[in-house]
């Protein structure tokens, strides 16, 4: 199994240099003009114009040899359970992969797959603690897991909620997989979590595991969550004028996931666009699932969105990233200074017909991964998983 990869020792300084296009995460000005970038002690110091810059004294220099730089990816949705293995699909270090797809950082919908889950209001509560606690500790690949997300069921009271939090719980995990499926219940203890700072997010669509169930829009207007959990269904998803309805009905975030229906994430896009409103679109995976494990679920998400959804790559990078940042509350996901130095280079693969990344992904190819880092440190060089990229970075001083 993959386990928690090693962190800086001492003090240092990353510098990028050489970047041929540096994405921002940030919809109001996705592209930056700049080709370096000085990361100290993990966190972005500085961006601009190399010569502008200070790059004395750093401990890594990469030279991105003219590829692209952006945020490391986001994933909204994703269901761990204990450490990098999964129980759903029996797999191992699925998370570590993952990190090959560009993926930096994760937020848990839910523990949903433990075996054994409890449903009783102290276990659950246990339970979430334990996932908050071993996730805020373990980091498999370096990947920062928001894990510890409880299931809420229909015996709680709002003293539960102030527990959790207490204890350090930030999240719930998807309203609609326990015992709480119906509109008021749900609007009460939702109102609860947000009381004490826990972000909330619903099911949407048909059921996807043995004990979910049907949430339309009625519940998922009334719960008033701040995310809407894959508007695009878990697989199966709402009949169009209801997902019209729940984008025009609230402000909350509209998480378009990998496993789910394409023709309804399209859809939402357009709706969302029409209200100018596409800063609410995050993205995900909702894996692992019965579907599978989806280590570039997120860059095929872009890619789909940009291709077959109108929308220019570097906007739909932002669904990725600084999208999910702001409204996750979470310090990366945007190339700004004082932001986690948290990074994935990349490049158009081999042979695509594009001149550009950008093109390629608009043309629905998947770009080639050369590198990621966290926290200013290299955590991957060429990935595993991508097609091998055109250009690839290269460390060259230590």
């Amino acid at each position: 199994m993959a386990h928690d990869a090693p962190q800086a020792t001492g003090p240092s300084k990353l510098v990028i240099r050489n970047i041929g296009l540096m994405l921002s995460g940030a919809m109001e000005r996705p592209i930056l003009d700049a080709d370096t970038i000085v990361a100290e002690n993990g966190k972005i110091t500085a961006i601009g114009r190399f010569k502008d810059v200070d790059t004395s004294g750093a401990t890594t220099i990469v030279d991105a040899h003219g590829t692209t730089v952006a945020p490391g990816l986001i994933d909204s949705h994703v269901h761990p359970v204990a450490g990098d293995w999964t129980p759903r699909q029996n797999q191992s270090n699925w998370i570590d992969s993952y990190l090959h797809g560009g993926v930096t950082t994760m937020i848990s919908a839910g523990e949903v797959h433990m075996p054994g889950r409890p449903r009783d209001v102290v276990g659950l509560k246990a339970m979430a603690i334990f996932a908050q606690r071993a996730f805020w500790t373990l980091r498999p690949g370096g990947v920062k897991v928001h894990a510890g997300a409880p299931v809420i069921e229909c015996e709680m009271v709002e003293d539960d909620f102030k527990e959790l939090a207490a204890a350090g719980v930030k999240l719930l995990g998807e309203v609609g997989l326990g015992g709480v499926k119906d509109g008021p219940t749900a609007r009460k203890m939702v109102g609860w979590a947000r009381k004490y700072g826990i972000q909330s997010t619903i099911h949407t669509g048909g059921p996807s595991i043995p004990g979910s169930g049907l949430i339309d829009k009625d519940v998922v207007l009334e719960a008033g969550t701040d995310v809407i959990g894959h508007i695009n269904g878990g697989h199966t998803a709402l009949p169009d004028d209801q997902i019209r309805c729940i984008c025009e009905g609230c402000k909350a975030g509209l998480e378009l996931v990998h496993n789910g229906n394409e023709r309804s994430a399209l859809f939402t896009l357009r709706t969302a666009r029409e209200m100018n409103e596409l800063s609410r679109v995050i993205l995900g995976t909702d894996a692992p699932a019965g579907s599978g494990v989806q280590p570039l679920g997120i860059l095929r998400m872009v890619s789909l969105l940009s291709s077959l959804g109108d929308v220019p790559a570097e906007i739909a990078f932002c669904f990725a990233t600084g999208n999910t940042a702001r409204m996750r509350e979470l310090d990366c996901g945007l190339i700004e200074i004082g932001r986690s130095a948290d990074f994935v280079i990349m490049d158009k693969a081999q042979h695509s017909p594009a001149n550009t990344l950008l093109d390629s992904v608009q043309l629905g190819d998947l770009p080639g991964i050369g590198m990621t880092i966290i926290d200013g440190i290299v955590r991957t060089q060429r990935s595993r998983n991508t097609p091998p990229a055109t250009k690839i970075p290269e460390i060259v001083a230590k």
